[in-house]
């Protein structure tokens, strides 16, 4: 895991009720935070400690979509949340795995911000600090996953966050996908599309499964695409559909898996932070996590409840 750091400027911090984050002290000035996910970009103002700006624009994640559109959806958000006299930018960002990928988005803020202090980092650190935590490890269930952690020696570990064709186990796109083949192996086996294949074909806009195949490998269609289409399992697991039930649940533990592996990696117990998406929205898959974490033996176990863009105060303060 790493970050890019480019000086100068003061800090500012705060909370998005406009109060000092929890453990951490308001200062002075004018931070930005983003959280830049696979499918938008969220962007807060911080003023002498109060929220002044919150808005979304687009994916501006230069893994998910091209520079061109990065850099105009960067300045549509700073165009809304005002640039200028900014002290520091602070910005998560899936997919921030080298020097290069972190001074790559840096570079794309920069001229909103002239003279700021940019700091760009794996967006898993904001969720932790979002929770509250200085130590602990973060899991993203969103569009990707991934797991952060910290100890308390200052050592980090990662689990996944390696891209939707190497991994993803457990995010969006990942039951979306799943959905997908769901419905192709009921095809193969000559049954009629279920709950599940129903809602998928009328999501897609196509009327047979048959057609998911040219669809599914369309440029037109790609990672943030199929991740939205993870509702339709959600909402199926919701209304006794029993095959989305166990992929819910299945998204669960592997989600639980990547905080395990990044626990034991670290030597703590805890606490484990479950954020995004799927992870703040989905309690069917927050009871999967929390039962296959209890069975290994860990049960500090937190749902977000909080936008990870609000852990940008307690960074700030942290490491100003």
């Amino acid at each position: 895991m790493t970050n890019t750091d480019i000086p100068p400027a003061a800090d500012s911090a705060s909370s998005p009720s406009g109060s000092p984050a929890s453990g951490t002290a308001a200062t002075a000035g004018t931070v930005i935070g983003l959280d830049i996910g696979g499918t938008k970009t969220r962007g807060v103002r911080f003023e002498d400690g109060a929220v002044v700006a919150d808005e979304s624009v687009g994916s501006s994640n230069v893994q998910n979509v091209s520079r061109e559109e990065a850099a105009r959806n960067l300045e549509e958000l700073f165009s809304r949340i005002g640039g200028g006299a900014v002290a520091q930018v602070y910005a998560g960002a899936g997919g921030i795995d080298t020097d290069d990928d972190a001074a790559a988005l840096a570079a794309l803020i920069a001229p909103h911000v002239p003279g700021a202090r940019i700091t760009v980092v794996h967006d898993s650190r904001l969720l932790l600090a979002a929770g509250g935590a200085s130590t602990g490890v973060a899991v993203i269930g969103g569009t990707g996953s991934a797991a952060w952690g910290k100890n308390g020696r200052g050592e980090e570990a990662r689990a996944g966050g390696w891209g939707y064709l190497l991994g993803d186990e457990g995010s969006g796109y990942w039951l979306g996908r799943e959905a997908v083949r769901h419905s192709l192996r009921r095809m193969n086996q000559g049954l009629q599309p279920d709950e599940l294949t129903t809602a998928l074909l009328a999501s897609c806009g196509v009327d047979h499964p048959n057609k998911l195949i040219a669809l599914f490998h369309s440029a037109a269609t790609g990672r943030r695409y199929w991740a939205q289409q993870a509702r339709l399992v959600v909402e199926a697991a919701d209304a006794g559909h029993a095959e989305s039930r166990e992929l819910v649940d299945q998204a669960g533990r592997d989600l639980a898996q990547l905080a395990e592996q990044t626990l034991r990696q670290l030597g703590i117990d805890g606490p484990v932070i479950l954020g995004s998406g799927l992870g703040m929205n989905v309690p069917r898959l927050q009871e999967s996590f929390r039962a296959a974490l209890a069975a290994a033996g860990i049960t500090d176990v937190r749902v977000l409840d909080q936008d990870p863009v609000f852990g940008v105060p307690r960074l700030v303060a942290e490491n100003g």
